[in-house]
């Protein structure tokens, strides 16, 4: 099991640059390339699963090697159970993507998969990674795929788009890294776990708070820094759009959990009324935004951000349980929520999005107004499109009403009115969703273009089917996933509660 996480990381890396090298005279090698190299970088995470210790917190599969020495910096890797679910989610999607995008982009398809498969390995990295500076190579490096992605197969603002994306991500990072640099000062060592061992005062955890938070909240995205994500993804090619909902809007989140909580616990447990407003703002407000969408991309990009509201909600009403109870029962069913969101949106959101790249495909429109009665000429497509509709919705069954029902229950706990507030988006959610797929699917046929559609073709089967698939089973069956969380919420709920100012 030596050096696996490196071979999840590098394998995908070292393809996408084969892939380049091949070039479009050799694309069907390629893309073939593309696709058995994603199939393997799954394949190779599977033992992750396999040899997983569930009874364990620390991190497992470590790997240590130096890298810059000067600054005692370390190519250090390893996963414990908040990294692992996102590491196979990542590796999961990607080949999805691969296949969705093969033989929909024509112009310069092999930089299209190369800079996939690159952009797999660089987050990938970023879950990985125990070594601070490392952890923010990777952060950084991953907006450069993404930004030619949008930038070069985008649709006709993808400037604009590209550039906003690039500067809102890249300057909230620019404070992250002050953070770092001076706890690194302080500890002499960028070990991630050194950096949460670190005795701080209020004063110094509340600035590397608000830095973390500025990284991050432009990530997952919180309102107010979220208005490059709608840009961004109405612009983004399909397969971008996946990748941009399913796992880059994730990172905050797992940023939150792996360094605002434990290296600022104090800060966090006096600023967690203001992350708790900001969330249940971003899932009341972003709701009813979400409503007067004409475009279908806009609606599902707004709709991503009200859900990822409850990764947030979820993260840090554990404050306030512990403040309301007197104790740290129950505690960790917020966080439990908060990462099991997060999967289950990467998966629906990922659906969603392709759904409306197989209309996209054939009727080059993502207007609302432009369809009606899809399910007249597409009835497989459909029956994929209301599911993951009601998935979104948060429909008990489907992966979307885990994590929601966890984090409304968390917040119970803490305060009725937060439940209220919260319970509002399955209202909302379902408002919004369901007018999309009533205007878009059901009804007599809308226009000529709609009577001459065409249901889907394998290739898209296979896509859907597996994300179907997937959602399903996480809904019916989240135990496994929560197995491996669990020793590792519980040490997070211990040291998000213990002080570390010092005496």
């Amino acid at each position: 099991m030596h050096a696996l996480l490196s071979v999840i990381i590098w394998l995908p890396i070292a393809a996408g640059v084969l892939v380049l090298l091949l070039g479009e005279r050799n694309i069907v090698a390629g893309r073939w390339l593309a696709l058995l190299a994603s199939i393997a970088t799954l394949l190779a995470s599977l033992p992750l699963i396999a040899h997983f210790d569930t009874s364990t917190a620390a991190f497992q599969f470590i790997e240590r090697l130096p890298w810059i020495a000067r600054f005692d910096a370390y190519y250090a890797l390893g996963v414990d159970g908040i990294s692992l679910p996102l590491v196979l989610l990542t590796a999961f999607m990607t080949i999805l993507v691969v296949i969705a995008g093969w033989t929909v982009i024509e112009s310069r398809a092999a930089q299209y998969f190369a800079a996939f498969l690159i952009m797999e390995g660089l987050m990938i990295g970023v879950f990985c990674a125990t070594d601070a500076l490392l952890f923010y190579f990777f952060w950084e490096a991953m907006l450069i795929p993404m930004f030619l992605i949008i930038g070069i197969w985008g649709g006709p603002r993808r400037v604009y788009a590209t550039i906003k994306f690039f500067l809102y991500t890249f300057l909230g990072s620019v404070f992250m890294l002050a953070a770092l640099i001076y706890m690194y000062v302080k500890a002499g060592s960028y070990s991630i776990a050194s950096f949460q061992t670190l005795p701080l005062t209020l004063l110094e955890q509340r600035w590397i708070f608000v830095a973390f938070l500025l990284a991050f909240a432009v990530k997952v995205p919180m309102w107010p820094v979220h208005t490059w994500l709608p840009d961004a993804h109405v612009e983004a090619p399909t397969g971008g759009s996946v990748i941009l909902a399913a796992i880059m809007l994730k990172m905050g989140g797992y940023g939150f959990l792996r360094f605002s909580l434990p290296i600022a616990p104090d800060a966090s447990r006096e600023l967690d009324l203001l992350i708790i407003a900001l969330s249940l703002i971003a899932v009341v407000y972003i709701g009813f935004v979400a409503l007067v969408q004409q475009d279908m991309k806009k609606l599902i990009a707004y709709s991503s951000i009200a859900h990822m509201g409850f990764v947030t909600l979820g993260a840090f009403v554990v404050y306030e349980i512990v403040r309301g109870t007197g104790g740290v029962q129950g505690a960790g069913m917020g966080l439990d929520g908060a990462l099991v969101q997060m999967v289950s949106h990467g998966l629906v959101s990922g659906a969603l999005f392709l759904c409306v790249g197989v209309l996209y495909d054939r009727v080059h429109s993502r207007q609302i107004a432009d369809y009606g009665g899809v399910i007249n000429t597409m009835p497989v497509f459909a029956a994929f499109m209301v599911l993951f509709a009601l998935a979104n919705t948060g429909l008990p069954g489907t992966s979307g009403f885990v994590g929601e029902f966890l984090v409304i229950l968390a917040s119970f706990k803490a305060s009725f009115w937060y439940a209220l507030l919260a319970g509002t988006t399955l209202v909302l959610g379902a408002a919004y969703t369901l007018w999309l797929v009533k205007r878009v699917v059901f009804g007599p046929v809308g226009n000529d273009r709609v009577a001459a559609l065409q249901d889907l073709n394998g290739r898209e089967f296979i896509v859907l089917a597996a994300l179907a698939l997937a959602v399903l089973l996480l809904g019916v069956w989240p135990a496994p996933l929560l197995k491996i969380m669990q020793p590792s919420i519980q040490h997070l709920v211990d040291q998000a509660i213990a002080s570390k100012i010092p005496l």
